[in-house]
């Protein structure tokens, strides 16, 4: 080994959901496939199946797709409400984890979006914009690197 420190996404994940209290936490990161851009779950903690893994998203597609095309967060605090419940089977992850408020995060690597970070509850109403801008401070310091706090905003 280099001596370089290798970063453990399950174990930090896991370390968020307890923290937080987070239903579900899951990351999600970039595949290149022959110049075009797809993402997959790749680590995920508090999930109902293993439905997830089963998951491809493309550019703009989903909450992850979303949150990858426009490098911006994205905080729904009811799902229904917000997403609409007829639109729903267009958020994958959502219906397959139940989730009814949750947020995703870009994580970045030398500029571009090379992961999402969603975090959710299965109650409507329980991820606030308080929390969310609490939940993001923290990020900084466990995903470092990965996480570009100027690109992302609030």
């Amino acid at each position: 080994m280099s001596g370089q420190m290798i970063f453990d996404y399950q174990q930090e994940i896991e370390r968020l959901r307890d923290d937080f209290d987070f239903d579900f936490v899951g990351l999600a990161l970039v595949q290149s496939v022959e110049l075009r851009f797809e993402m997959k779950w790749e680590f995920a903690t508090g999930n109902r199946s293993n439905r997830y893994r089963r998951i491809v998203l493309k550019t703009g597609k989903g909450v992850v797709g979303r949150v990858f095309k426009t490098g911006k967060p994205f905080l729904v605090e009811d799902a229904e409400k917000t997403l609409g419940r007829k639109d729903l089977y267009n958020y994958p992850i959502v219906v397959a984890e139940g989730l009814k408020s949750f947020c995703a995060i870009p994580l970045y690597k030398y500029n571009c979006v090379k992961g999402v970070l969603l975090v959710g509850y299965r109650t409507e109403n329980k991820l606030t914009q308080e929390d969310f801008i609490g939940f993001q401070q923290v990020i900084g310091p466990k995903f470092g690197p990965f996480y570009n706090k100027e690109m992302v905003g609030n």
